[in-house]
Formats: C-alpha cells, structure tokens, sequence
C-alpha cells in the first residue's frame, strides 16, 4: 500500500464525513477551492470579463462549477471538464415529518433515488441537509444543518416472522426511522432548527417554510482487508468521482499549471443525478451551460467562437461502476471482468447509456498513460439492465465529446458501498492527467 494511496483515502474519508448530502458537499468543495485560491462568483451579479481567466466557482444549491482558465487560452480553445454528481441514494424527510405510532417517535420519510433499502436497516443515522428559513425582513436564508446519530430503522426480528430472510420492504410502512419515545419532543424541525452548523446560531422554528433534508450513515468510513486494502464507506457513489476532481484541481493550480495552459480546466459536481438530473442544479439543467455561456461572454466570443470552444471541449464524465460481485458472477459480463486495484474502468456501452465511443476511449488512454496509471474496460452482461451517467446527457445537451469513467465498486446503493484503495488514487492522478492534455 503506497503512501500516496493511503493519504488519498483518509483525506476522501474525512471528506465523506463533510459531506453527508448534496448541499454540504459542495459546500465542503466550496471551502478547499477558496483555500487553494478560488474565488466565488454569484450567478445574479454581473461577471467581469477577467472571469474567464484565473481560479472561480459558482454554487447553485447542492451543485457546484469551478474553473481554472488558463491565462494563454485564446478565443474558440476547449475545455477539459470533470463532471461527476455530488448526491447519493437516501432516505428524505416528508412535510409534516413528526409522526407516532405505538408510543415511538418516528419521522415521516420518502425515498430519494434508488437505495438498497435493506442497507438502511438497523444502522445509526444522521440527518443532514438545508432549512430554508424566512427572515423578519421578508427575504429567504438557506441555513445548513448536521445531526449526530439520530434515528434508527429497526427490523423486525426473526421470532415475529420466519420469513424474514426473504426480505421485501414496504417503502411507506417499514421505512421509517426511530428516534423518541413517548415522554420525548416529537418536533423534528423544532429539533433540526437547533443543530445548524453556519454562522447565526439557532433557527427560530417558526421561520422555517421549508427544507431539504435526508440521512446519512453515522458510522465512519474506514479501511479494512487483510492489508487493509479495501475501503468501505457510505456515498462512494458519487462522492469517490467528487473528490477525485478536486484533488485533482487543486494539485493542477498548486502547480501553477493554469497560468501556462492553452485551455480551461473545469469541475462540475451536479446535484439530483440519482433521480434523473432534471432539474435546475442537474446535468440535465442549464446550469453547466449557463456558465460556459458566460465565460465566453467575457472572453469576448461570438456565437461561432462559442460553438468552436465546445466542439474542442472534452467531459470526462466520472461515476463509479461495477467490480464483479463473486457471490453473484452471472450478473456480470463473462470476459470483461474488472478488478479491484487495477485502474479505473472506461466505461463501454453499445446503446450509448455510457458516452465513451472510440475517440474517447484514446483520449481516456492518453491521460492515463500520462499520468502513469493502469485502466480497464467495463462492460454490462446482456441480460442486465445498465445504469446511466450524467455522461450521455451532457454530450446530448452541449455536443461536447464525453468519455465515461469511475472506480468500481462493490454493494452499490447500499448505504455502505466498498472500493480498492489503490483505484482512488489511479482516478486522481488520471484527471490530473485529463487536465494537462
């Protein structure tokens, strides 16, 4: 185990514990790109044209874009973007949450995405997320808010149902968490209003008109395996593809390599992926355009020169994928069968649910040949339905070529998914490599 490898995951660790929802995760990004130099722009003010130079970010609710544009980089030069999402699969809180049944509080939740639902069972969780609140000036305030462990969803045990190994869930009955009993409060948001982690101190209950909040594992990720090569670890998907790009980014400009670059390298961590990114903070939204617009607006192009800089812009689309589970081995292809440790996989699919084509495949091989690490391809077996990417809906909204990556994993939507150490650290150093070409 290199010393690198380890040093990337107990940082991706320490990051996954910052970011156990959307919202915190950009805001962590948001935080490590200011400390590396970054300045943050606000989408409603005006843009100055030296925007399209130097290290800028932008936040759209639990979305963000960061650039380094680089100081030769001329009218019409592309961009190399690392798109990847920043949500996971969870349980959300429902309007009028406070529930109680048979003398336990509960809170009233909703599925957000596709979680292995048995994963969520009889595990410690923490409730995280945004409350919007109204303020005595009548304007609206996000405020952030992050529990310890919290709630529970308890299983039923074996002696009340012999069938309980064959497990099938009701998603409105057996999915709501535990957290009180009767001689308890049994006011979520009374309680959420006092565990918020910004500036302002508590929330005033009443001021709340909304929120976004879901939960997240309590338990910390950490590494295990006989030579403690493996990692397990709650919102590997996507968080391993977030963190991968920023540490990236920040080892590119620490390097001062912006200012020498003929084009501008990107971040883009899109929020709602797992629920099919149409909205106004996911891949199918404008947000990703929106800001290319606007830069080419301070650079001066015209409509011809913007559509020249997309046509020379690559997206290195990075989600993780699948290793072969070998307890299940016929789900997966019979010969492209990727392992842990050996690289990140590239992403092949022949109907286009994955972006890669030819092209990209050389491009993907030139960046990790730069950067010195080893890939391999991942393809689905027939008989199985394969997921999508932010990759295919990026291509089709902007044109821009896009190649499909990810480490792989193992137990995927499942509130604890695993990884090879070393594929963590092959990413980062092949969009280090993605960046420089």
């Amino acid at each position: 185990m290199t010393v690198d490898a380890v040093k990337n995951i107990e940082d991706l660790a320490q990051f996954v514990c910052d970011s156990p929802v959307s919202y915190l995760a950009a805001r962590t990004v948001a935080r490590r790109l200011q400390a590396a130099g970054f300045t943050e722009l606000n989408e409603t003010e005006p843009w100055q044209n030296e925007v399209a130079v130097g290290r800028h970010f932008v936040m759209r609710d639990g979305a963000i874009i960061a650039w380094a544009g680089g100081r030769r980089a001329q009218k019409a030069s592309g961009y190399r973007v690392l798109g990847a999402h920043t949500d996971s699969p969870s349980l959300k809180l429902k309007p009028s949450s406070s529930v109680t049944a048979a003398g336990w509080h509960q809170m009233g939740v909703e599925n957000y995405g596709g979680a292995l639902l048995n994963s969520f069972l009889d595990r410690e969780l923490r409730a995280a997320g945004r409350l919007t609140v109204l303020r005595e000036d009548g304007t609206l305030q996000d405020r952030y808010v992050v529990t310890g462990p919290l709630a529970r969803v308890p299983q039923l045990a074996p002696h009340l149902d012999h069938k309980r190994n064959e497990l099938t869930l009701d998603k409105q009955f057996n999915m709501y968490p535990i957290w009180g009993v009767d001689d308890t409060e049994n006011d979520v948001l009374a309680y959420l209003a006092q565990q918020t982690i910004d500036e302002g101190g508590p929330v005033d209950p009443e001021q709340i008109v909304g929120y976004d909040v879901l939960f997240a594992d309590a338990q910390e990720p950490r590494r295990f395996g006989r030579d403690g090569e493996f990692f397990a670890s709650g919102r590997l998907d996507n968080l391993s593809s977030v963190h991968a790009g920023l540490c990236a980014l920040e080892r590119y400009v620490a390097e001062n390599a912006d200012e020498d670059s003929a084009h501008t390298v990107m971040l883009a961590g899109f929020d709602h992926e797992e629920i099919g990114s149409e909205t106004r903070s996911g891949a199918a939204g404008p947000f990703l355009e929106d800001v290319l617009v606007r830069l080419s607006q301070a650079r001066g192009e015209s409509q011809d020169k913007y559509r020249r800089s997309l046509a020379d812009s690559v997206c290195l689309s990075a989600d993780a994928g699948h290793l072969v589970n070998p307890n299940y081995q016929g789900h997966h292809d019979p010969t492209v069968r990727p392992l842990p440790g050996a690289g990140p996989l590239l992403k092949i699919n022949a109907n286009q649910r994955y972006a890669t084509d030819a092209v990209g495949a050389g491009i993907f091989a030139a960046a990790c040949k730069a950067a010195d690490v080893p890939y391999q391809e991942f393809v689905s077996n027939n008989n199985m339905p394969c997921g999508s990417t932010i990759g295919p809906i990026t291509a089709t909204r902007l044109g821009m070529r896009t190649i499909d990556v990810g480490i792989g994993l193992l137990s995927m939507h499942s509130m604890r998914e695993m990884c090879h150490v070393h594929d963590m650290a092959y990413l980062t150093r092949a969009v280090e490599g993605f960046y420089r070409l």
